[in-house]
């Protein structure tokens, strides 16, 4: 037999080889793929130079916020805030001599998505601290996966006072803090509202979860306190966030027509509430007293107008977290300047948030959720200098000196449960279904 191929021959090797070779790079592709990591349910942003979300050297942080579901309308405005107090930082020379790097996720307004995005910061994108979440429900299922893996959880409005006694408890061993007071406070807020504007009879009505019962039995002890009456009191109306019709709830709330209706709601199931309430011809005699939970245009807009041509809600009454002081002032103006609107609610807590895990690392010359939380409360209470800016927050940890943060949101003195007190704006609703603030109120 020859020792030189065959032209035919020849041919069947080449097209084996080809096969082999277009075999080969598709297992390198896929491989490729599955060893990419997620995008998950949010974005990752990445400072210059850092294509790898998982390969960064410098401080790294999350947040765990609803773009979707029945709370997006003020998460959103949340989601924004972060970004830009880690842009702020990275322009004035990061933390520890790195650029601050941060991952986003959506919690979609749901415990299981909060777990499983609170799993992938946690778990898979290693970071040492979150900005999140915002409704208390969604921060109970993430809290364990938190302390698990030793990243601190700071929430920008997550309320609920099981918070309080669970931490005085040792159950989050320093891990979680908020930067928006608990509803202990601003129960007693409204309560104290209600009272002053001559209010002596309130209905309830709430989201059945951590939030809504918690604030509650807050706001029912508060009232009662200062003399007022629970008409529902023996059979408190609480409302499943699942439901699509809630005629029976609406109805439940002013049981014994009371002067005023405590209303703990989500923006999407609350409009509904409200209009059934409306359209059963209940409300027309009440007073809505609301929290932050609906603290937005878009609820009011969803209520929608009634018969004569003005806001279903005209003339509720509602508290909602405060700000002050020279740190509002200048993240106002920053705000405005990016965002081309007026600041909203809780977009000052979310910055703070942000703001607090980067000092603390600063001030721990280490980029761990383990040294962040040991250094939270002495970044955010006296003694020290008190300073609202955070780059000069920085500059000063730098050279070993103490500071005193002093918010966006307030002087977000964290205490040892890893609450703050603040006060409360009071807002109300126009006629034309505008929202106007028109003063505060301080709990008792």
């Amino acid at each position: 037999m020859s020792n030189l191929a065959s032209p035919a021959r020849l041919k069947i090797r080449r097209a084996l080889s080809l096969a082999v070779l277009t075999f080969t790079v598709g297992l390198l592709a896929a491989a490729c793929q599955e060893a990419a990591p997620p995008t998950g349910q949010g974005g990752t942003s990445t400072p210059a130079g850092n294509t790898s979300p998982t390969a960064t050297k410098g401080l790294k942080i999350g947040s765990l916020l609803p773009s979707t579901g029945d709370l997006a309308s003020i998460g959103q405005q949340m989601v924004v805030a972060v970004p830009m107090l880690v842009d702020t930082v990275n322009q004035c020379g990061g933390v520890n001599g790195e650029p601050v790097t941060l991952v986003q996720v959506d919690d979609q307004t749901d415990p299981a998505a909060g777990a499983e995005g609170m799993t992938r910061l946690a778990e898979r994108e290693r970071v040492a601290g979150v900005v999140g979440s915002f409704a208390s429900s969604v921060s109970t299922a993430a809290l364990p996966i938190a302390v698990r893996n030793k990243v601190v959880l700071i929430s920008p409005g997550s309320t609920s006072p099981v918070f309080t006694q669970q931490a005085k408890e040792g159950k989050f061993q320093g891990y979680w803090a908020r930067t928006a007071p608990p509803d202990t406070y601003q129960a007693q807020a409204l309560a104290k509202l209600a009272s002053e504007r001559n209010l002596k009879t309130a209905g309830t009505i709430v989201i059945n979860n951590d939030y809504g019962v918690g604030f509650e039995r807050e706001f029912v002890k508060a009232f009662e306190g200062l003399g007022g009456k629970i008409t529902n009191q023996g059979k408190p109306t609480r409302y499943d966030p699942k439901a699509t019709t809630f005629q029976t709830e609406a109805a439940a709330a002013f049981t014994g027509n009371p002067q005023a209706v405590a209303a703990v709601l989500y923006a999407d199931t609350g409009s509904l509430i409200v209009k059934s309430a409306y359209e059963q011809g209940r409300s027309q005699n009440s007073t809505f007293l609301l929290t932050d939970g609906v603290y937005s245009q878009d609820f009011v807009d969803k209520v929608g107008k009634g018969q004569n041509g003005q806001s279903i809600l005209a003339g509720a009454l509602g508290t909602v977290p405060g700000a002050s002081g020279e740190g509002l002032a200048a993240f106002t103006k920053l705000w405005e300047e990016k965002q081309k609107r007026p600041l909203p609610a809780y977009a000052p807590h979310a910055y703070d948030a942000a703001a607090i895990l980067a000092l603390a690392a600063q001030a721990a010359k280490a980029n761990t959720g383990e040294a962040i939380k040991d250094k939270l409360r002495e970044v955010t209470n006296g003694p020290g200098e008190e300073v609202s800016d955070v780059c000069k927050g920085l500059e000063l940890l730098r050279q070993g000196r103490d500071i005193n943060y002093q918010g966006a949101s307030g002087n977000v003195d964290i205490d040892e449960a890893g609450d703050v007190v603040g006060s409360y704006d009071v807002w109300t609703v126009e006629p034309t279904g505008k929202l106007r603030t028109i003063g505060k109120v301080n709990p008792r």
